[in-house]
């Protein structure tokens, strides 16, 4: 099959496809945005594909993007609670209580290594010699990314910056 053929096919299917991704989609999320991305995701995936795509296979896809999306938003509300649950210690005496959608907000803003830096290590809770073995750094780069990681962080939502 020639090029041609193929990117036929592919809007072929993209027009039939569509409105049953997008409403399996939505169906199960009730968020029109969330929806559309995750549909986004999906003809992306379709696009990659090296064999046969169906109505189907895109359904069979869109539910696995549909569970990372909710695995990833359970795992920031994991973040945000150890966030604000976080007991303030003398090093670091940010009293503050934490808003939770704000946090979510600044977390999406901040640089992906300042963001996997948190998550492990106040999410998931490993320590820091696990999180750095995970970023494939040392300990010591790693407390500093942490150190700087909060700060951002710090920054951020003190300014308002990560606000919707």
């Amino acid at each position: 099959m020639s090029e041609a053929e193929a990117g036929a096919g592919l809007l072929d299917i993209y027009d039939r496809a569509v409105p049953q991704v997008y409403g399996y989609l939505y169906d199960r999320c009730r968020d029109v945005q969330t929806a559309e991305d995750l549909t986004s995701e999906t003809f992306l995936a379709a696009v990659r594909a090296d064999g046969e795509v169906s109505i189907g296979w895109m359904i069979g896809v869109a539910r696995h993007k549909l569970v990372d999306h909710w695995r990833r938003r359970a795992r920031d509300e994991r973040l945000v609670a150890r966030i604000t649950d976080q007991p303030v210690v003398a090093e670091d005496p940010w009293d503050v209580r934490l808003d939770g959608l704000r946090v979510t907000d600044v977390l999406a803003r901040l640089g992906g290594h300042h963001r996997a830096a948190l998550t492990l290590r106040y999410v998931d809770g490993l320590p820091v010699p696990e999180v750095a073995g995970v970023l494939g750094r040392t300990v010591h780069a790693t407390e500093a990314l942490l150190v700087r990681a909060r700060a951002a962080f710090r920054k951020l939502y003190e300014s308002g910056e990560g606000d919707a």
